[in-house]
């Protein structure tokens, strides 16, 4: 591991000035992603500013209903807050489906959206990988890939994102609140990360030196019907290989509103749009729910050894949303 300097920010403003002129600096919250890259020599950061003890640790409910949570707040105390609970259930459940509880004790918010993904390449320092080493190539395109994209992957990379908590902002239109030396901003989260492309190595529209203060969920009634589901190849401690966020509300067998995105399927979090449009206004039957997976899955494009996840994400949700309804009766 490379020698590193080590400060503590007093106080967000102070967190930015410290990584200004420093392109080789960062943000040090629980550490729980950072410090493993560290050690395998991924991550080789000159300076590291302690935000951990800066007061954004609070959830907050605004007078029109929306939830401002603070980047960071640990994974294990939002996930356990009653606002969260009560008005985002998925949200919760995908923080407890998460890591262990050690690693959910010390992981915060906005570390959590900044997490690398978890391609055995990238952190094989003597294979190519495109994301740690532009240009150098993709080994998992022709090696292993079972848990890796099939929506909007590209031949610079097939790697997924590894977030549970982004899969449920992902359904609630989270905006990403962010503070630059320029100022304060806000960046919705379909923005935040950014397609694979030609540049995998460029995952979010996070300025240089930007640090993430809290993430904002707009009040959305339906949001307190929704469920988070994962499929994972052990009961605890793994990544998914699929997973949904998915919230629903039914009036007299039709869909009012729905939402739903996906995890373990792409670069980035999956807003199900398509499968949102063929469901909005139409019977809230299992053959609907098939019929909209079946519209949003159109677009995907199996590697050789992941085509399971086409069956597998049609099946959560036919099985999500028949459980939501069910559940509302």
């Amino acid at each position: 591991m490379r020698e590193f300097d080590y400060r503590r920010a007093a106080d967000a403003h102070e967190a930015v000035a410290l990584l200004s002129g420093e392109p080789e600096a960062r943000f040090l919250g629980g550490g729980t992603n950072l410090v493993d890259l560290m050690k395998t020599g991924v991550e080789n950061p000159a300076l590291l500013v302690d935000v951990r003890g800066l007061p954004l640790d609070r959830v907050e409910v605004a007078d029109d209903g929306a939830l401002t949570i603070g980047a960071t707040m640990t994974n294990s105390d939002l996930a356990a807050h009653p606002e969260v609970r009560h008005r985002y259930p998925a949200l919760a459940e995908a923080l407890l489906a998460g890591a262990s509880g050690q690693l959910r004790n010390m992981a915060t918010v906005g570390g959590n959206l900044l997490q690398r993904t978890r391609c055995g390449y990238f952190t094989d320092l003597s294979r190519p990988c495109n994301k740690r080493e532009p240009g150098s190539g993709c080994s998992a395109l022709d090696g292993e890939h079972h848990n890796h994209a099939i929506l909007g992957w590209s031949e610079h990379c097939v790697a997924t994102n590894p977030s549970d908590m982004a899969v449920a902002l992902a359904a609630f239109d989270a905006v990403v609140r962010v503070l630059t030396a320029e100022g304060s901003a806000e960046i919705p989260l379909a923005e935040f990360y950014l397609p694979v492309g030609d540049t995998p190595h460029r995952e979010t529209a996070l300025p240089d030196g930007a640090l993430i203060t809290g993430v904002t969920l707009p009040a959305a009634t339906v949001a307190a019907r929704s469920r988070y589901r994962k499929v994972r190849e052990r009961a605890s401690y793994a990544f998914a290989n699929g997973s949904i966020a998915a919230a629903l509300h039914v009036e007299d067998g039709t869909v009012r509103d729905v939402r739903i995105a996906f995890g373990a399927v792409a670069s980035r979090p999956w807003r199900a749009r398509e499968a949102e449009r063929a469901l909005i206004g139409g019977p809230a039957t299992p053959e609907a729910f098939a019929a909209a997976a079946d519209a949003e899955l159109a677009a995907a494009r199996p590697l050789a050894h992941n085509g399971y996840k086409v069956p597998l994400i049609r099946n959560l949700v036919v099985s999500t949303l028949t459980e939501l309804q069910e559940a509302a009766r």
